[in-house]
């Protein structure tokens, strides 16, 4: 079952939308930092959030190596998610290491967007190791946050307030945090992928649940940096065609994200509907070469009318996000021809040269940043 698409209006007495940012003050915070360009990051070693947060597996030199070539093609910003999870296994070490990947992504001047629920991939996330990837397939091992269990019963959801208060207030004035991104698409049901469908008649009248009281956190803690969240599907040509969840997310977030993987004639439409909103924009995901869209013929568009942009995927891995979606139906027996996601193989080399010669030339960057700094693998 699909969320409903009946628009309920948000109460005017709704304290939450009392402390959004007024649209002077997103609109001043956008001119401020320009032009923002970059990937949705995981280090090509790690096949899901918890793999590249557990300490066992956390890596600051791939992380270094990695980041190093973003930006050497101009990117200065990236989409990464945390897990609730990590929380609940270490606190003071997760806090540790996020404080150490952004000390090594402002070396390069990057900032970084932080998501901290995900409703997407496996409902069933588990700590500790993590599985070997599918061969071939896109994505195969992501994990939901919080879990099938969680989401799935609202009365745990203040389980969840020490994970939010304890991340964002730690780092709520923290220039090195550019955004944050409160739930990413927390309404994708992927039946495609993952077959339990338990909570499909009411997952995404849950996550507002959720995100009501995520957003009700933060704005107590009233942080720095400005609040977000993506939608990523169904109409928005019209305040009457949304669904309520889309409608909360629109109406809510200081600035305004959203998902979009259709051809430059999409996303340039995408763009004009949320105009109505006279906020500053971000297109948190896009590029997916096999449906059309790509860097040469969407990011003029991105740029042209001064909306963010993340790309999905930076180097190919363990989440395989190289192969199309419909891996998780078709068997490919090699990666395909034509990447779906990604930029980099692991050895830094490009899969197609013109990408990287187009992406330096969009973000005025000439020269790639060789400097490495020596830091400690955690324990």
């Amino acid at each position: 079952m699909l969320p409903t698409k009946t628009l309920h209006s948000v109460p005017e007495n709704d304290p939450d939308l009392h402390k959004r940012w007024s649209e002077e003050k997103a609109t001043a915070w956008f001119e401020k930092n320009g032009w923002m360009v970059g990937c949705n990051y995981i280090p090509h070693s790690a096949i899901n959030q918890l793999e590249m947060w557990q300490a066992e597996t956390f890596d600051p030199f791939l992380i270094d190596k990695e980041l190093s070539w973003a930006a050497g093609l101009g990117f200065n910003t990236v989409r990464v998610f945390l897990h609730d999870l990590l929380w609940q296994q270490d606190s003071a070490g997760f806090l540790q290491r996020i404080d150490q990947f952004l000390a090594i992504a402002h070396k390069y001047n990057i900032r970084t967007m932080l998501v901290l629920f995900d409703a997407v991939w496996d409902p069933h996330p588990k700590l500790g190791k993590q599985p070997e990837p599918r061969h071939n397939v896109h994505n195969s091992g992501w994990v939901q946050s919080p879990g099938y269990h969680v989401l799935n019963d609202a009365n745990r959801y203040d389980e969840l307030h020490s994970y939010v208060h304890g991340i964002v207030s730690h780092f709520k004035d923290d220039e090195r945090v550019l955004i944050w991104d409160l739930f990413n698409e927390p309404d994708n049901m992927n039946l495609a992928s993952y077959k339990d469908d338990s909570y499909a008649a009411d997952k995404a009248a849950l996550s507002m649940k959720l995100l009501k009281k995520t957003i009700g956190w933060v704005r107590s803690i009233d942080p720095s940096q400005p609040i977000t969240m993506a939608p990523w599907q169904y109409d928005w040509s019209d305040h009457d065609k949304l669904t309520d969840l889309d409608n909360y997310m629109f109406s809510h977030a200081d600035i305004i994200s959203f998902h979009c993987y259709e051809k430059r004639h999409g996303i340039k439409k995408r763009i004009l509907q949320l105009k109505r909103y006279n906020r500053p924009m971000m297109c948190t995901e896009y590029m997916s070469r096999q449906s059309g869209s790509t860097f040469q013929k969407i990011l003029p568009v991105l740029k042209k009318h001064n909306v963010g942009a993340y790309n999905w995927g930076f180097v190919a891995g363990k989440t395989q996000t190289h192969c199309p979606w419909d891996s998780w139906q078709k068997k490919y027996k090699k990666e395909p021809k034509v990447w779906f996601h990604d930029v980099f193989r692991s050895n830094g080399e490009p899969f197609d040269a013109e990408e990287i010669t187009f992406l330096k030339k969009i973000t005025k960057k000439e020269t790639r940043i060789k400097t490495r700094a020596n830091y400690q693998k955690v324990a």
